[in-house]
């Protein structure tokens, strides 16, 4: 039966992730701590933006939710690094990552645009709020979400992973600070457009991150150059190597995050192929160096494809 058949993919597929010796289970325990308390934060603040009638808070929980997602993209990446590939799929499940990513970015943009028409709705007619449980709740979120920044701040330093996910827990904490400052404003002084005029702030900042998680996305998902370098620069530093003659047919693309592969051919000397060992070790030892490129497929030839140029149409 197909289901019965999708069982046992799912089963063999967890007890690859269980077995896997490189999977780092104290980080990957923080990032689980981290996401419930992230959830956490994202329940107290929606129904207590219903409760309360702050837009601000309920915009702040989409925010958190953001960061949510974000941190379960983080932790399916240390999964899916840790999962070996197979006939299938040859470069893994990194990839995943990136769909989520393209649904996630796609969800909240359109969510920021709710956010920001709500706003709209509320300048025209505002609403009352409760402050008192507003501030409470927003406070409680800070709390929380310092937590979470601290718990994953141990490991950032060298990962860029759990280093993105860190920002992410931070930017929510920055938002958290402007609806206590809300809060307390409006304890002071009857301004009914202050709660809506945050609301559009943060929206903004949603309708921003996400807007790069689109972009993000998409330029990896069309196979496009990995960001800070360019094909011309790669092939320039390929040519520095001694023994190389010539680059073209150059390729470079990014499979996930962090994960960047390379294909070229190279135009070398006519020699035999045993000495060709010590110009390979050191293209992918200089490709590795300067450009963090870990994946590499290089053909060596003595004449050129014939395009004269680095890359060639497939």
């Amino acid at each position: 039966m197909p289901s019965a058949q999708w069982m046992q993919s799912g089963w063999l597929l967890i007890r690859k992730m269980s077995h896997n010796h490189h999977f780092n289970q104290v980080k990957a325990s923080r990032f689980v701590f981290s996401l419930a308390l992230t959830g956490l934060i994202f329940f107290i603040e929606f129904f207590g933006g219903l409760w309360t009638g702050s837009l601000a808070l309920l915009s702040d929980s989409a925010h958190v939710f953001m960061d949510a997602f974000a941190l379960g993209l983080s932790y399916l990446a240390l999964r899916a690094a840790a999962l070996p590939a197979n006939e299938k799929h040859t470069y893994g499940y990194h990839r995943m990552q990136v769909l989520a990513a393209l649904f996630n970015g796609a969800t909240l943009f359109l969510i920021a645009f709710e956010i920001l028409h709500e706003a709209w709705n509320r300048f025209q007619n505002p609403e009352p709020v409760l402050v008192g449980p507003m501030l409470v709740i927003a406070i409680a979120g800070l709390v929380i979400n310092l937590i979470v920044a601290f718990a994953l701040r141990e490991h950032d330093h060298d990962d860029l992973n759990t280093r993105s996910a860190w920002l992410h827990v931070l930017g929510d904490a920055l938002a958290s600070v402007g609806v206590i400052g809300t809060g307390v404003l409006l304890i002071f002084v009857d301004w009914p457009w202050l709660d809506p005029l945050v609301s559009v702030l943060i929206g903004l900042l949603i309708l921003v991150s996400s807007g790069r998680v689109l972009k993000e996305s998409i330029h990896i998902l069309s196979e496009g150059m990995p960001e800070g370098m360019t094909s011309t620069q790669v092939a320039g530093v390929m040519r520095t190597v001694p023994g190389v003659d010539d680059v073209h047919d150059l390729h470079v693309w990014t499979v996930a995050p962090g994960y960047i592969a390379l294909s070229a051919h190279i135009t070398l000397a006519d020699q035999a192929l045993s000495q060709t060992a010590v110009i390979m070790d050191a293209l992918k030892d200089t490709l590795h160096e300067q450009f963090e490129i870990h994946h590499t497929t290089i053909q060596f030839e003595c004449e050129n494809c014939g395009q004269g140029v680095i890359f060639c149409d497939v």
